[in-house]
């Protein structure tokens, strides 16, 4: 189901600034017990990508009542788990690219079940490719989720022409991001590493919530500029997202990885 503006809605004007030119942000949010997991860093990330983008922050008592609606109306479904995502418009009009006289940005909200392959991948793992569509540099957005989206459109129309779920994806400075949907961990002996979203990437709020836990088991981890092929000698890897929460790696192309002891460790803690 779709929300407009805390309205229900299936349509936004052909003016609107996100539809024309990708002017806004987003996040997407697990949903259990008809509560949103993690909903403070969900927050802040929002409100650090209206800030980078320059849009008017929102209402947040507004806001967190536009959810509590979506959350009562997904608790009337079965589904014991499930998503919400929230995306945010600059709104609508102003002149070419020039976002003078647009001061009401455009808020959409919807609510899905959640996918039922996750927990295989959870239990069994996931089958990593190598997506050859390179991500750009710009350290002005890394690590913010703008509704940009077309290099991982193009990442996912290579991987759907081949056997991979996922594919890992590399910028143009030939640093491993992360994949096309979630953030990458990998652990060689007993440090752990992620790559630092400095230039490229999105950081994730289970990302923050892997990095925390880590912190809390006392284990080392160090933010990288990563070739793949420190990726690629590897002892356990493995990668989040929200939605997702924390799924093993078991193969990056012909290479199989075990399933080790620290992801299920986070597993245990992250996880449904």
């Amino acid at each position: 189901m779709y929300w407009v503006n805390g309205v229900p809605s299936t349509s936004v004007t052909l003016n609107d600034r996100s539809f024309q030119y990708g002017d806004g942000c987003f996040t997407t949010m697990r949903v259990r017990g008809a509560q949103i997991e993690h909903w403070p860093y969900h927050k802040a990330r929002m409100a650090a990508a209206l800030e980078c983008l320059k849009i008017a922050e929102p209402d947040w008592v507004t806001i967190e009542s536009w959810l509590a609606v979506v959350l009562e109306t997904m608790a009337q479904e079965t589904h014991a788990i499930g998503g919400i995502k929230w995306h945010v418009s600059r709104g609508q009009g102003g002149r070419g690219y020039s976002p003078a006289n647009v001061d009401t940005p455009c808020h959409t909200m919807s609510s899905f079940a959640y996918p039922s392959h996750y927990a295989t991948w959870q239990q069994d793992g996931i089958a990593l490719g190598v997506c050859q569509t390179p991500l750009s540099v710009n350290p002005y957005f890394a690590g913010h989720k703008h509704n940009n989206r077309l290099e991982q459109v193009l990442c996912k129309a290579e991987l759907e022409q081949g056997p991979f779920a996922d594919g890992i994806t590399i910028n143009v400075q030939n640093h491993v991001i992360e994949t096309t949907m979630a953030n990458l961990f990998w652990r060689v002996d007993d440090k752990v590493f992620t790559p630092a979203l400095t230039s490229s990437g999105v950081a994730g709020v289970m990302r923050r919530c892997v990095m925390d836990a880590l912190v809390a088991l006392g284990q080392p981890m160090v933010e990288v500029y990563a070739p793949l092929s420190q990726l690629l000698c590897s002892d356990e890897v493995w990668l989040c997202n929200s939605l997702l929460g924390v799924a093993p790696v078991s193969r990056i192309g012909e290479k199989a990885y075990p399933i080790g002891k620290l992801t299920r460790t986070l597993q245990g803690i992250l996880n449904p």
